[in-house]
């Protein structure tokens, strides 16, 4: 798929739709164990014209987490009831003893628990290289389009406007999907020769 110049003319500024799941306010986090399970590097991805060069390195570290909620719970109780049928026929015979109906009753409770849950947190680098850093369009741009593994999505954009190679991170959690598109433009945003859509990550089914 090929990225047409319109749509990332204001990707830069573009901030987070979301991230993650929202977390229910009774719920805390505790980690407990994390462990690398992905790193690999990235490109090199180029614009159109090769005037702009990208690449990197990508790695995600899963971690363990309690995660705390309350939930209702049945809990089974022996009640026991005075049975007023046998207390009238006791008070009838001038006995003052009522008998006691005894069964069991189940009701729901309150009660926090937790239970083991998993986040993947990634951390992106990338080397974006300007191989035309006079006239015009004198940037690199490297637009990165992070789609969650709820469904949201949002970008991240940075531009090398200089001769010498520049270095960026950024980091987040939960991605199913991370894209880079390499372009070049003027210093306020990517208008042209865009590499479309690359693979930086993709999560394991």
């Amino acid at each position: 798929m090929r990225f047409v110049s319109r749509i990332l003319i204001g990707v830069a500024a573009a901030t987070v739709v979301a991230i993650g799941a929202p977390v229910a306010a009774n719920a805390s986090t505790t980690s407990a164990t994390s462990a690398t399970d992905y790193s690999d590097d990235w490109g090199p991805y180029f614009s159109s014209d090769h005037k702009a060069k990208a690449s990197g390195h990508v790695s995600v570290d899963q971690k363990r987490f309690k995660h705390w909620f309350w939930k209702w719970v049945p809990v089974k109780k022996w009640v026991c009831e005075d049975d007023h049928k046998g207390k009238d026929d006791h008070k009838a015979k001038g006995e003052h003893k009522g008998e006691k109906d005894c069964h069991w009753v189940v009701k729901k409770v309150k009660k926090h628990t937790w239970e083991w849950r998993y986040e993947s947190f990634y951390t992106v680098h990338s080397t974006l290289q300007n191989n035309k850093w006079w006239g015009k369009r004198n940037c690199a741009w490297e637009t990165f389009k992070v789609v969650n593994l709820d469904g949201s999505s949002y970008f991240k954009s940075f531009s090398n406007c200089s001769k010498r190679a520049k270095e960026f991170s950024f980091f987040g959690r939960n991605a199913a999907h991370i894209y880079v598109d390499v372009s070049t433009g003027p210093r306020h945003g990517p208008s042209g020769y865009h590499s479309g859509w690359e693979d930086v990550y993709h999560a394991a089914a």
